[in-house]
């Protein structure tokens, strides 16, 4: 395992840290508003803007993952935008080129994980706020309220390229048929991953050959695990960590969550399967295994999280 303080240091940034100065930084409100599901298929994501304009952090801007920070697709609600694409959104939304940016979301860092990850990709250098927003006034540090004020339009970086950490169905499908190295991770929740949890897909399970390391189970204490801890659980939930990663969860959310904490803990071999399991679940002919089923199905309705 490489040394993991380079590593903490470029993937996360405290609140302490961020607070002694935090006008060094662009900081990013990624928030998304996605209540449980009541019931299977139940899939309700709005946009976090209201939820920062009663509380975020000083100078932070909401940058919205279901609008120009997605790319437009006909079934999914979140789909990784071109590098151009990404480079206008920053640019719209006042980030300038040489922005340190530090990313955020209300504390349970998913959403923040998503905008790193996409960051990431094409090459831009960003930090996730270890314990987001509820870490932040836990500590009593100040918050303001209110809509954006005006910020100018930025220039859009130039030079970015797809870097390739992302993943697509096919890319799935050929690892399924062991057409191609990897090991899916699914990184939803236990009760989830085997079927038994109400889903916001369209069947319930996970895709065949996956193990299961929850995103959940990588925070203790609202925090990232240290570097050894998610290590350790790595080690012993995939057994042969050192294979190439293809991580998914419900939307391609939580997904990014255990990226984060992986990347933190030395691993490079890893993408993010976009579309997840609202692309997979939503095509009946895909096989999908479920142990509340006890069956491998295809073809037949189904009973996720983001």
């Amino acid at each position: 395992m490489p040394d993991q303080a380079p590593r903490a240091e470029k993937v996360l940034i405290s609140a302490e840290t961020l607070a002694r100065a935090p006008r060094a930084y662009t900081i990013l409100d990624a928030t998304v508003s996605f209540p449980k599901p009541r019931f299977d298929g139940d899939y309700r994501p709005e946009s976090g803007y209201a939820a920062w304009r009663e509380t975020h952090l000083p100078g932070s801007l909401h940058a919205d993952l279901l609008g120009e920070l997605s790319a437009p697709h006909p079934t999914l609600h979140f789909s990784r935008p071109a590098a151009d694409r990404l480079a206008q959104a920053l640019a719209a939304l006042g980030v300038a080129p040489d922005s340190e940016i530090v990313v955020y979301d209300e504390g349970g860092m998913t959403w923040a994980s998503r905008l790193w990850w996409m960051l990431r990709n094409v090459g831009i250098t960003a930090r996730v706020l270890d314990g987001g927003l509820a870490r932040w006034t836990s500590l009593g540090l100040p918050v303001d309220t209110g809509d954006a004020t005006d910020r100018p339009t930025a220039s859009p970086r130039t030079g970015l390229i797809d870097l390739g950490l992302w993943r697509d169905r096919d890319d799935v499908l050929a690892v399924v048929a062991g057409e191609a190295p990897g090991t899916l991770v699914c990184a939803l929740d236990h009760e989830q991953f085997t079927g038994a949890a109400t889903t916001r897909y369209s069947r319930r399970g996970h895709i065949p050959g996956s193990l299961n390391l929850p995103a959940k189970s990588l925070i203790d204490g609202g925090v990232v695990r240290s570097a050894p801890d998610v290590a350790e659980l790595a080690d012993a939930a995939l057994a042969d960590a050192s294979r190439p990663l293809i991580l998914y969860c419900g939307g391609g959310v939580s997904a990014c969550l255990a990226a984060l904490a992986l990347v933190r803990a030395g691993h490079d071999r890893l993408a993010v399967y976009d579309g997840s399991l609202e692309e997979w679940s939503a095509d009946p002919a895909l096989p999908m295994v479920s142990e509340r089923a006890g069956t491998e199905s295809a073809g037949t309705e189904g009973e996720g999280d983001a």
